[in-house]
């Protein structure tokens, strides 16, 4: 699964680039996990998971609070999940997920980033079939056969673990986030260099290099959208 985690490199370091407009979506997310459930990580899973993927990112914690309190306060301010389904150059797949308070406004400004950009809105199931859901967690400081007997320890299923340059990314099924986690903090792991839930290609494919700049445009137009949280695809850009 190595070449899974260069995408999911060029991606963080797409984001660390665009620091007031990943705050942003973070703050949404925070918002719409704490509304949903308690405003407290403890007792709402799913608000756990943003607050730990929002530390690799260094989300300030004023940021976090802002998003908490609003949620905490009753705003009205609700928001729709939805997930789009697409293809950019040389049939490429794209998975876009989004939260929005406007539908119609979410979804032309989807069709139209997909169709200035060489690409094309699929239907629903048209691309999601050749992605699996999976956490990423990655860690410095040791190998990848200490973090496999740790897991084995703990009798905690994962699909994969990788070593990549210094990081060892461990690979596991969604509900196995917290799992994951928890073993390698007790086993005295402090900072997570990624922690993420996602949608990994079953397949990476390669482009030809005179599309890989439209391609990327066009990543970038998706990801430019304010409704737009994540953007997931299939294309190994490393190579």
């Amino acid at each position: 699964m190595g070449r899974k985690w260069n995408n999911i490199k060029e991606k963080k370091a797409s984001k660390d680039a665009n620091t007031s407009r990943i705050y942003a979506k973070f703050g949404r997310e925070i918002y719409v996990a704490a509304k949903q459930g308690e405003p407290d990580p403890e007792s709402n899973q799913a608000l756990k998971v943003v607050l730990e993927r929002a530390k690799t990112y260094n989300v300030p914690k004023a940021i976090i609070d802002r998003a908490i309190e609003k949620a905490k306060g009753g705003s009205d301010e609700n928001y729709d999940e939805l997930r789009y389904e697409g293809f950019g150059p040389n049939g490429s797949m794209i998975i876009v997920d989004t939260l929005t308070n406007n539908v119609n406004r979410t979804a032309s400004d989807v069709r139209a980033a997909f169709g200035k950009n060489g690409g094309n809105m699929g239907v629903s199931g048209s691309v999601a079939y050749m992605f699996d859901a999976a956490s990423v967690i990655g860690i410095e400081g040791k190998s990848e056969d200490d973090v496999l007997e740790l897991m084995m320890e703990e009798d905690v299923d994962v699909k994969d673990i990788v070593a990549e340059d210094e990081t060892v990314i461990v690979y596991a099924e969604p509900e196995q986030f917290h799992a994951v986690q928890e073993v390698l903090k007790n086993a005295g792991v402090s900072e997570f260099s990624v922690a993420e839930l996602t949608m990994l290609a079953q397949n990476d494919v390669a482009i030809p290099e005179e599309s890989k700049e439209q391609f990327e445009k066009l990543i970038d137009a998706l990801e430019d959208l304010e409704d737009v949280q994540q953007v997931y695809h299939n294309v190994d850009l490393s190579e």
